[in-house]
């Protein structure tokens, strides 16, 4: 069956369907990985979007749910140049194809992705519109115009309900605006007595958790468009340690007074060159984002700059001067994408460690035994 890939400024790549029967719009976009098509596809921070993949060979290792970062894919369609239908890997369940079907997300293949991804660099992202039907160019131009991206990607993304990942060291309370699963894994890996909660949830729902540390996830869109988050983030620099990755990140920076921006085509791939500031190493990073912190709204905050990116030398890591909070653009627990950066995550505890000392508190306990019935159900549901 063929399928066909309309941008907005009217360049049409027509090629073969794989997965679902649909049409769907979003912003098209590419990624530079070579492996880790899995981890990609069920990123949630590719919410709404279309994902061009520049390898030229993708399937060819199946589809293994174990691999995945989140339940379910949020993407909107999949581009790339061979589709490969019989994987060969003993640990695929089934084709890209079948997941794709499962799931109501159309894919096309067989198109010159190394032309779009020129284009989209060139032009930066764009809307587009992939589509199996049969309907008129114009037609499906005129609905590319009539639907506006997504704006809602974290809400659609977050939990909607607390959950724990019990464990014997330090209670995290980790902010889920679209969490990929290998943040969690890295915390529970480490002991940690992990929290989540919903993307909404107040500085004073989360006080009543008596956390030990605060992780804010990564997540999709724009970080303007959930204020109520940078607020939250803001009411609670001081009283906690804080780690916050990628979508974290932008927030903890707007809390802190700093603005952020859409970058042209954004970085997604396992293979960007970060440069950390404070020891001038360089850490090859797993990335996905299409906004970034600007660089001269740091002047006046609180915050100094600790990583930069190689290629175009933007913002990649924050930390706050008075307070125990970092972030990072990047993605420290990779997947996909190498594990360079997951030292991080130790950081985060030995920081906590030192202002725990700094600053005891009574027994987490007899502090939960305090809370009324209410809360309890809130922290145990």
């Amino acid at each position: 069956m063929q399928a066909r890939l309309l941008l907005e400024d009217g360049t049409l790549f027509t090629g073969r369907s794989f997965g679902a029967e649909s049409q769907q719009t979003g912003e098209v976009v590419f990624n530079t990985g070579i492996t880790g098509y899995q981890e990609v596809l069920s990123d949630p921070s590719y919410c709404g979007q279309i994902v061009t993949m520049t390898y030229p060979l993708i399937g060819n290792y199946g589809i293994t749910r174990d691999d995945f970062e989140s339940i379910s894919p949020y993407i909107h369609g999949f581009v790339v140049r061979r589709h490969e239908e019989v994987p060969s890997n003993w640990r695929a369940e089934y084709s890209l194809g079948t997941l794709l079907k499962e799931y109501g997300i159309p894919g096309i293949s067989d198109i010159d992705t190394r032309m779009l991804t020129r284009k989209l660099r060139h032009h930066g992202t764009m809307k587009g519109i992939l589509t199996t039907g049969a309907e008129r160019v114009e037609e499906l131009m005129e609905r590319l115009g009539a639907s506006p991206l997504m704006r809602d990607q974290v809400k659609r993304t977050s939990t909607k309900h607390v959950f724990s990942s019990p464990g014997q060291a330090e209670r995290i309370v980790l902010i889920d605006y679209g969490a990929k699963s290998g943040i969690l894994r890295e915390l529970t890996k480490r002991g940690c007595d992990v929290v989540v909660v919903p993307h909404d949830t107040t500085a004073d729902q989360i006080r009543k958790l008596n956390p030990d540390g605060i992780q804010l996830s990564n997540g999709p869109g724009d970080p303007k468009d959930v204020p109520q988050s940078v607020e939250t983030v803001r009411q609670l620099i001081g009283e906690y340690p804080i780690f916050g990755i990628c979508l974290g990140h932008q927030l903890f920076a707007l809390a802190c007074g700093a603005d952020t921006t859409k970058l042209k085509f954004g970085h997604r791939g396992g293979n960007h060159p970060v440069k950390d500031l404070e020891t001038d190493r360089c850490y090859i990073t797993s990335q996905n984002h299409g906004y970034t912190v600007l660089d001269d709204s740091i002047e006046g905050t609180n915050l100094s700059v600790t990583h930069i990116n190689n290629n175009d030398r933007t913002i990649e890591g924050l930390k706050h001067n008075t307070h125990p909070a970092f972030s990072v653009q990047y993605h420290p627990e990779a997947a996909p994408g190498p594990f360079d950066s997951s030292y991080l995550f130790d950081e985060f505890l030995a920081m906590i460690r030192r202002h725990k000392q700094n600053h005891p508190q009574p027994p987490r306990q007899a502090q939960l035994s305090e809370a009324s019935k209410g809360e309890l159900q809130y922290a145990q549901k």
